[in-house]
Parts: structure tokens; C-alpha cells; sequence
């Protein structure tokens, strides 16, 4: 029995009559997956036949003298797969159906004066005019969906100043500059609104090598303060305190580095935990809630496991695609009712570390290699960052 069905029917066993909220109820039922430090094995599971359902103190505000014009999002009349199998990070633009490689990060350590060394980031953006990614000089950017704004962030590691730019043109089109340093930046689901994490100091934490594979922590106190809401056409940017998790709490969370995300409907916020459940809800305005239906089935991303028309869910318990051999990792967003980016190899994975994008069809019979593989342990090690096309 179909997990989603299997679930729903759990509830109706001590009630006589079917509840009038079956479709909701679905959706409210959530799977988890695990995702360790050294493995990611999770095959594509088919899940048939459901029914279809739709996917603390004072505030200060900030008002700059204009906001923008935002985009309508573009109707993508092909959805055409797009790939660069020769390089690792791409060169060339990678998408498929309505999912696209919208920027991606690499990574290097700092070297302190101390010995120590933390974790900085190199980012890149995809660039319509050349059909590639260009590399950046921002702290942290990210791309709205439709593919026409990314919100970037000035500074050398953290900053106070947000800017809003046409993807086509490379200008920017407005400042935003706050009150308190933000490390990251989100935009919302619709495409409207900009999430910007606060913290009072770099939120990453410093390791000093002890011997030839042993590394010693700072225990650097979770610098998260709170967070702004940037309406992207008003240029309003509205502040909310929120501190981090407690890394002894029940949940908690251990990760100095701890950036708030979107409910996939953008009406609610949530934030981190290195716990069970793997997050938490936020009202818009920082008050605790319970989550929304609709992000039951997320499994550790900010992508749905259900398929856009409603009627499948992604699973974890598969055999693999090729008899004794595993070729997708981890699953990553529908590009439509049939496919799903995934996280896996081209042929067979001899080490889950030896990775790339694979598109991968729902019965698990046709994989479409679409990045080349990356050596997470090399020089390459990129990171991507996926973005709705319309």
C-alpha cells in the first residue's frame, strides 16, 4: 500500500465515518529522510492514485526612497532539458522542464591568524547574455523564480546592504540598506519578497587542525538575531528578533550558521534545527505555528515531494535503477509529473562522494546525466542552487 494512502488510512481507523478533509489530511503526513554526513541513498519511490491537492521585541522598519517593478514570471513555452556533461562546476546553463541550476557556490577556508581556518564562499550566476554562470563578488545571492531579479548582498562576509538585479541587463535596480547585518538571503515562493537571516557576527565556524585528520571546533555562540521580510516592489524591509536555537535544546541546533527559509505556499518562515522534527514554524512576524499542510512532504529541502498534478509522492525504498548498482542518490525537485532532478550518477556510483545532476524518470527505468560528476573531496566541490523557471 502506497505510503500517502497507508498514512491517511492510520487516522480513519477509529472513526466511522470518512473526514469531509481527506485531501488535506494527505498532505499533512509527512516521511522523513534522514540524510548523513557520508551517505545519501535514497532511490525514486512511485506513490499512485492519491487525490490531487495543491501544493519577539520591538520591529523596526526600514524604508528606502524607491522599490522596483517586479516582473511578471515568463511562460516557459519549452521545457527543454539543458546539460554541460564536460564540466564540474557547469559552464554552460543546466535546467530541465521547470527546474533550473540558477547559481551554485564553491567553497575555500580562510586562513586565521590564529592557525585556524572557516568556510567562505565563491558564488556564480547564470547569466542569460552568455547562456553560462558568471562569477560574483557578493557575499550571498539568490535568484527569484522566473529567472528576471536575483537579490544580492554587498559586503566581504556578512552586510547591511541589499540590492535588487535585472538578471538581463546586470544592474542593479535598487538598494536596500538596513539596520543589522544579514549572512543570507531567500526569495519567497511567488517571487515578491526577499528573507534576509540577521546575525551579529560571520556565521561560520572556525577549525584548527589537531593532527593529520583531527580538527578542533571554536565553540562560537549562535550569532543569529533575528530577520527582515524585504517587499521587493516597495522596498520596504521590515526587522524581526529572533535568536538562534539553544544547541542543547529539544529541538536544538548545534550550527552557528542558522538561515531561516520558506513554507512552499510563502506564508509561513521556518528555521533550522539539527533535530527531530528538522524544522520549525514561524508566523511571518516570528510567532510559533504549527506547519502548513502542504509542507508535510519536503524531506529536508525546500522542494515538494509531490508531483505538481497532485498524484504522486516521492519515496525512499526502490531497488536501484541498474541490478546491484545505485544510480540516483537523493531526490531533489519534480521538473514535471514524470521526472525528478536528482543527485546521482551517470552509470553507477562506485563512491555516493562521485556525483552529479541526473534527471530521473518516476518509474526509475531512464536516467539523463545533465552536469558531469563532482569529486566532493577535490578542488570543485560546488554546490548549486535550483530555481522554479516560471
Amino acid at each position: 500500500m502506497n505510503r500517502l494512502l497507508r498514512d491517511t488510512m492510520e487516522e480513519w481507523a477509529g472513526e466511522a465515518q470518512v473526514p469531509h478533509d481527506l485531501a488535506d489530511r494527505a498532505l499533512r503526513r509527512r516521511a522523513w529522510l534522514p540524510v548523513a554526513v557520508t551517505v545519501l541513498a535514497a532511490g525514486l519511490a512511485v506513490v499512485v492514485a492519491v487525490l490531487a491537492v495543491g501544493p519577539h521585541g520591538r520591529n523596526t522598519t526600514v524604508r528606502p526612497a524607491n522599490g522596483v517593478t517586479v516582473p511578471v514570471r515568463p511562460e516557459v513555452p519549452s521545457m527543454d532539458v539543458r546539460a554541460d556533461l564536460e564540466n564540474a562546476p557547469p559552464k554552460k546553463f543546466v535546467a530541465a522542464g521547470d527546474v533550473a541550476v540558477s547559481a551554485y557556490f564553491t567553497t575555500w577556508r580562510e586562513k586565521l591568524p590564529d592557525g585556524a581556518e572557516r568556510l567562505r564562499r565563491v558564488w556564480h550566476m547564470y547569466d542569460p547574455r552568455s547562456d553560462g554562470y558568471e562569477k560574483t563578488a557578493w557575499a550571498w545571492l539568490d535568484v527569484a523564480p522566473g529567472l528576471q531579479l536575483a537579490a544580492v548582498l554587498q559586503g566581504e562576509k556578512i552586510g547591511r546592504r541589499v540590492g535588487i538585479l535585472d538578471m538581463n541587463t546586470r544592474q542593479i535596480l535598487t538598494w536596500i540598506d538596513l539596520e543589522h547585518d544579514v549572512g543570507s538571503l531567500a526569495w519567497s515562493p511567488d517571487g515578491t519578497k526577499v528573507l534576509a537571516t540577521a546575525y551579529s557576527q560571520y556565521p561560520e565556524q572556525s577549525r584548527k587542525q589537531m593532527g593529520e585528520s583531527a580538527y578542533t571546533v571554536e565553540d562560537l555562540v549562535a550569532p543569529r538575531t533575528g530577520y527582515y521580510i524585504i517587499d521587493v516592489a516597495t522596498g520596504e524591509a521590515v526587522y524581526h528578533p529572533l535568536p538562534s536555537l539553544d544547541r542543547d535544546g529539544k529541538p536544538g541546533n548545534m550550527n552557528a550558521r542558522q538561515d531561516l527559509g520558506w513554507s512552499l505556499d510563502g506564508s509561513m518562515l521556518w528555521e533550522p534545527t539539527d533535530t527531530m522534527p528538522d524544522r520549525l514554524w514561524l508566523s511571518l512576524d516570528g510567532k510559533r505555528q504549527d506547519g502548513p499542510a502542504g509542507d508535510r512532504y519536503i524531506d529536508y529541502t525546500s522542494w515538494s515531494k509531490v508531483s505538481p498534478d497532485g498524484r504522486r509522492v516521492l519515496g525512499r525504498d526502490l531497488p536501484p535503477s541498474i541490478p546491484g548498482k545505485r544510480v540516483v542518490l537523493q531526490q531533489l525537485a519534480w521538473t514535471d509529473n514524470d521526472n525528478v532532478l536528482t543527485l546521482g550518477c551517470a552509470v553507477a556510483c562506485d563512491s555516493e562522494f562521485d556525483n552529479g545532476l541526473v534527471l530521473a524518470g518516476v518509474d526509475g527505468d531512464r536516467t539523463t546525466p545533465l552536469t558531469a560528476v563532482r569529486d566532493r573531496g577535490g578542488d570543485e566541490t560546488w554546490n548549486w542552487v535550483l530555481t522554479r523557471r516560471n
